[in-house]
């Protein structure tokens, strides 16, 4: 199958496989196993923070994050469409009675900080204390500017509130700028990586911050579910992932960007395209008739008024190829 519904889809390869199956392990919750031990140092050195901390999962690690930086009643500004906000179930808010704050975001995926400015809640009883700006990079494929990232940076020290990455695809940001990770994070307290997406892994993010932080994090680790035992065969996917997935993902930004050409030269509606996403307007009547066209020859899409289509490393350009050739032809069954 070719499945272009997100860089969630991607499977081990072999190697990757291999380096699991050959992880030495220990038990992560007494600290013993020496593979997320590793893969925590690599991340911290990469991402400039004095520690970090390996969980099952994006949004789980998302969740600690804002435990860590919010007490109950206490608020965090965040975008409208942000993962965090939108598509995690509102665990902030049912787990931690932490509010959200929700603002648009700009076209280019920055939260404008006059706007940012105008939601941070006065120190008064009857509102909740805001403590947390939460930005998002990439968002929507975007990729937050530098000078956006320092400027942010700036405008928390002088309101005392803490700066949050969602860095999902962060390091898609920084292989779209040409910039080293710490580049980017050197601008926030705080941030999450997801190895799953576009780097490969079958599983596991991490969360980077100072030591104090990361300290907090454990606990949150474990009361939310998510300490391991021998984690190691999971953060060995990770290590490898960082080592040999991380320049290719040029390769998924090549690919979007000519997947974008070819549709749009073929009379399709291409809305945007940035780093690996691909957005596309449909009309209407053509989102159901297209994805069942697409799943009997092999191609997997959501569709629907906007549909987005990710490109990830299971996805080379022959199958890219197919999936131009086969919208053409629906194209082309379609009654005038």
């Amino acid at each position: 199958m070719i499945d272009l519904r997100s860089d969630t889809v991607t499977r081990p390869s072999a190697a990757m496989l291999s380096a699991m199956m050959a992880a030495e392990t220990g038990d992560d919750v007494y600290g013993d196993d020496p593979t997320v031990n590793a893969l925590e140092a690599k991340a911290a050195a990469l991402s400039g923070k004095e520690a970090a901390l390996f969980l099952p999962t994006g949004t789980q690690a998302n969740l600690v994050a804002l435990l860590c930086h919010c007490q109950r009643g206490e608020e965090y500004i965040v975008g409208q469409l942000a993962h965090n906000y939108k598509y995690e179930a509102g665990g902030a808010a049912v787990l931690g009675s932490i509010q959200p704050q929700p603002i648009l975001a700009a076209k280019d995926g920055t939260l404008p900080l006059d706007v940012v400015e105008q939601f941070i809640k006065p120190d008064d009883f009857h509102f909740a204390m805001t403590r947390l700006l939460s930005l998002e990079n990439t968002h929507n494929g975007k990729v937050l500017p530098l000078a956006y990232l320092q400027e942010a940076w700036a405008f928390t020290r002088s309101h005392k509130l803490a700066l949050h990455v969602d860095g999902a695809r962060i390091f898609n940001a920084a292989v779209a700028l040409g910039v080293t990770l710490r580049d980017l994070t050197q601008y926030c307290d705080t941030l999450t990586i997801c190895l799953s997406k576009g780097l490969g892994t079958p599983v596991g993010s991490l969360l980077c911050g100072s030591k104090d932080y990361i300290e907090r994090a454990k606990r949150w680790r474990k009361m939310t579910g998510g300490a391991m035992r021998q984690s190691g065969i999971l953060a060995a996917a990770g290590l490898y992932a960082l080592e040999h997935n991380v320049t290719r993902l040029q390769d998924d930004h090549d690919n979007a960007a000519w997947l974008a050409a070819q549709l749009k030269a073929a009379g399709v509606q291409v809305s945007s395209q940035n780093t690996n996403m691909v957005f596309v307007r449909l009309p209407a009547h053509q989102a159901e008739p297209l994805k069942a066209w697409m799943r009997g020859k092999g191609i997997v899409l959501h569709t629907g008024a906007v549909t987005r289509l990710v490109t990830h490393l299971d996805v080379d350009r022959p199958a890219l190829e197919k999936v131009v050739a086969e919208w053409k032809a629906f194209l082309a069954s379609q009654p005038d």
